[in-house]
């Protein structure tokens, strides 16, 4: 054994008991039948798979897959003038990036059930525009989808702007200078010249919040009052309370082939 397989055998066992062997055995249960008590029984079948494709189930996965794509593109829209900001703000960047990061002080189960007392009829929204005169009765602003899509947003945020601003900050402040003395608008400065070098930067973040949103179960869970069920939920739904670990299992190798995809094509792409 050579040095550099020396030192790789720690990850390697490391990967091989606590990564292929559970995945190994959720692969095993896929394939075997619900018992009539829970649990796992023979015979072996793919069922649980056929199964995936009723409508109901398919109607799920295509809502993990619109709101985490859509969750996505708020996070783009807002995240790139932030880090763009944060890039460029100087003596102040630290003192900004530490307001980005802030959140992470306290727990995503207490950042969530913020947004509970903000949103519910007798939270901080309703009862201000309530006390301004503006509306006369409570708003529906929780347990729906918009208040999901809240949730995803305000939660995975970060994770958008840091590798984002990673990549703004090492921009040549020159290149926008030298696009203007050209006689490039602001506007085509950002289309031609910061947008593609920002590129690796904007994947990276688009991967770091699609993967999760489209696993998320616990906001969906709280903010969505069990009306917006996602793959997520539907997971754990079965590994709980339907007890149904086949289908359940096969649910959940589904789910990490939907999120593999967009990581296997941007390593491709950053390959090519």
């Amino acid at each position: 054994m050579n040095l550099r397989s020396a030192f790789l055998l720690p990850a390697r066992v490391w990967s091989a008991v606590f990564l292929a062997t559970p995945l190994a055995i959720v692969c095993a249960y896929s394939l075997l039948t619900r018992g009539d008590y829970g649990g796992v029984e023979r015979p072996w079948t793919p069922e649980n798979y056929t199964r995936l494709l009723d409508p109901l189930y398919l109607g799920i996965l295509w809502r993990s897959l619109w709101m985490a794509g859509l969750a996505t593109a708020v996070c783009a829209v807002a995240g790139f003038p932030l880090a763009l900001f944060i890039a460029r703000a100087g003596r102040r960047r630290n003192l900004l990036l530490q307001l980005v990061l802030l959140p992470f002080w306290t727990s995503f189960l207490v950042r969530t059930y913020a947004w509970l007392f903000i949103l519910r009829d007798t939270g901080l929204v309703n009862t201000a525009l309530l006390r301004l005169g503006v509306i006369r009765s409570p708003l529906p602003l929780l347990y729906n989808e918009g208040a999901v899509l809240l949730g995803l947003v305000y939660n995975f945020l970060p994770f958008f702007v840091l590798p984002l601003y990673a990549t703004l900050e090492r921009l040549d402040p020159a290149l926008p200078e030298a696009a203007a003395d050209l006689g490039a608008t602001p506007l085509r400065t950002l289309r031609r010249v910061i947008l593609p070098l920002a590129a690796p930067g904007i994947a990276a973040g688009c991967v770091l919040v699609f993967i999760p949103c489209l696993g998320a179960y616990l906001t969906p869970d709280l903010l969505g009052g069990g009306k917006t069920v996602m793959l997520g939920n539907l997971i754990q739904n079965q590994f709980t309370t339907a007890r149904d670990w086949p289908f359940g299992s096969a649910a959940s190798l589904v789910l990490m082939l939907v999120s593999a995809a967009p990581l296997w094509f941007l390593l491709r792409r950053e390959a090519r």
